[in-house]
């Protein structure tokens, strides 16, 4: 390849013996040269910028070397090397954008760079598209509060069980790193147990709010298990219900046709324990409410889930048990009281119960 030289005569010399002036005009110079045509280069000619570039980039003024780091950071093919060189430099608004964005840095940089360099850099990293758990792993170990809630709220993140933990732990101490690992699809049932257990109610309130569907659904099951795994009210032993309706939870199956067959089979613990889990109320609570001597709750509970009057039924019919029979004048008269039922009143009594 004669593009360099043709450029800019006397390349060999300049590199070797030239005044750090030179060397930094040929810096700026080849610089730009390899990103006008950067599309076009082989991998031998890039291999050719990246020996002579890594000689005088260095060389190089603060800005010019921040103009092209933010403009090698993007590209797939950009000069291996010499991104390695921009991304440990200490000045982080030369080291960011390509410890940011760049493609071609190895993992094994990477990993190296994040034990050894501060907070800025470590923040860089944390906002890459994607993340390892080898980096993960020091970044948790490693980073600020701000590098922890920037890398626990990237959706491209991995973590190991050991950083999970790790991360967990901090947010005891950390509302909005709370939230942020607690909407994270990837999170273990059994650290988003630990996450709830160690964060105060006006945190699991909103972590309800701004998680996903299938997320809220996790958080409600994980608080019935923090507040009683065995849950025992007036002889009642809910432990068993509570493991079928979790495993019904995490197989997509919980919804209101396995509620309807619980209901139908007169299996009052796993109703309780699949209501309870559905609405986020506790299931002591739901248990007195339901075994007392109104249907009302069932109708409250069941409006806020948005069941069908057949399922409703058939709860108030399991609540009596199968060696009772209601009134016909008596459900009748419970279907139009649930149909005349606000959803939006249903729910205020639901989060009234929740507070109790």
């Amino acid at each position: 390849m004669t593009t360099a030289p043709a450029l800019i005569p006397e390349l060999d010399d300049i590199v070797r013996r030239g005044d750090p002036k030179r060397r930094a005009e040929a810096a700026r110079r080849l610089g730009e040269l390899f990103l006008q045509g950067a599309a076009g280069f082989r991998p031998d000619h890039i291999d050719l910028f990246d020996g002579v570039l890594t000689s005088l980039v260095p060389h190089a003024e603060l800005a010019a070397r921040i103009d092209l780091a933010e403009r090698l950071a993007p590209l797939a093919n950009a000069p291996r090397h010499l991104v390695g060189q921009l991304a440990r430099e200490d000045e982080v608004a030369i080291a960011g954008p390509v410890l940011r964005h760049s493609p071609v840095i190895d993992e094994k940089v990477l990993v190296e760079i994040a034990n050894a360099k501060g907070q800025g850099h470590l923040l860089a990293m944390a906002e890459r598209s994607k993340l390892s758990t080898a980096l993960t792993d020091v970044i948790v170990r490693r980073g600020d509060r701000d590098v922890i809630r920037s890398a626990a709220g990237n959706a491209g993140a991995a973590f190991s069980d050991a950083s999970f933990t790790t991360l967990v732990r901090r947010a005891g101490q950390d509302g909005v790193l709370t939230l942020r690992i607690g909407r994270r699809d990837d999170l273990p049932p059994v650290h988003l147990k630990s996450l709830l257990a160690g964060s105060i109610d006006v945190i699991r309130r909103r972590l309800q709010i701004v998680a996903k569907p299938e997320r809220q659904a996790e958080i409600k099951l994980a608080l019935t298990e923090i507040e009683g795994v065995v849950a025992q009210v007036e002889g009642r032993d809910f432990a068993a219900a509570q493991r079928t309706i979790l495993a019904l939870h995490r197989a997509g199956e919980l919804n209101e046709a396995a509620v309807a067959g619980f209901a139908k089979a007169f299996k009052y613990e796993e109703c309780v324990a699949a209501l309870a889990a559905l609405t986020g109320v506790k299931i002591v609570t739901l248990d007195r409410l339901i075994s007392g001597d109104r249907y009302d709750p069932i109708l409250i509970a069941s409006k806020t889930i948005g069941f069908e009057w057949p399922t409703v039924r058939a709860l108030i019919l399991m609540r009596l048990g199968p060696n009772r029979v209601p009134s016909p004048a008596d459900i009748e008269g419970a279907r139009v009281n649930f149909v005349r039922l606000m959803p939006s009143t249903a729910q205020r009594v639901v989060d009234f119960w929740k507070s109790r």
